[in-house]
């Protein structure tokens, strides 16, 4: 599948990696416990931010990702009323009359279920996310509507302490992706499902997620 037409967030794909990548994506506590999030490049360096700046627990109704130097590169928008808790994705800060780039939505509102994103302006590009984000196990799938495939892009999972084998709690987790797929995008994504789901600890195991990203790996 060729992924130089995946959605992009930077026209000069800045944010988007030649070959398979991960970031460590850490929730921070700069005044509050859990008030935002940093998500950092191999090297450790800070690639994005999110800021939160108070106690409040409840849900927000817009968000907006960062760079490390803090220019906006993301505007999330929660949709309301709506069943299926749709959001909108925006690039950069929102301006009057502008156009989401994309969409998130749940796919049914009876059961527990996947989420699919939706490209503006490319019907054929659509993605699936399945699995559980309270669990930091979760799947994003790239979809073709020609022959029903499906492709893992990126991976949300618990991330390992390199120097003692244990698993870090779940303020800390690993986002991987697959060369072409926007980083950016991707954290985006990520800020939406703590939105929706949280750090619930109700939340059912992780459900079946098909091929993953080391399952695609040569």
């Amino acid at each position: 599948m060729n992924m130089n037409k995946a959605v992009t967030v930077d026209d000069e794909n800045k944010f988007c990696f030649p070959e398979q990548t991960h970031l460590t994506v850490r929730k921070t506590s700069v005044f509050f416990p859990g008030d935002g999030f940093v998500a950092y490049d191999p090297h450790g360096e800070m690639l994005f931010r999110f800021d939160s700046y108070g106690p409040d627990s409840k849900p927000k109704d817009e968000l907006v990702l960062m760079d490390a130097a803090g220019k906006c590169l993301l505007t999330l928008l929660r949709k309301k009323p709506s069943l299926h808790q749709r959001w909108e994705g925006y690039v950069g800060e929102k301006a009057e009359h502008q156009d989401p780039i994309f969409t998130v939505c749940r796919s049914s509102i009876i059961r527990r279920s996947s989420l699919i994103v939706e490209v503006f302006g490319d019907p054929d590009e659509e993605y699936q996310i399945e699995g559980s984000f309270p669990q930091r196990c979760c799947t994003i799938h790239k979809t073709s509507m020609e022959n029903s495939s499906r492709e893992p892009v990126a991976e949300i999972k618990r991330k390992l302490d390199p120097s003692t084998n244990v698993m870090l709690g779940k303020d800390v987790f690993l986002l991987l992706l697959k060369p072409g797929f926007d980083s950016a995008l991707a954290m985006g994504l990520v800020l939406i499902l703590d939105q929706m789901y949280g750090d619930d600890a109700d939340d059912q195991e992780a459900d079946e997620t098909g091929h993953t990203l080391e399952d695609s790996s040569p």
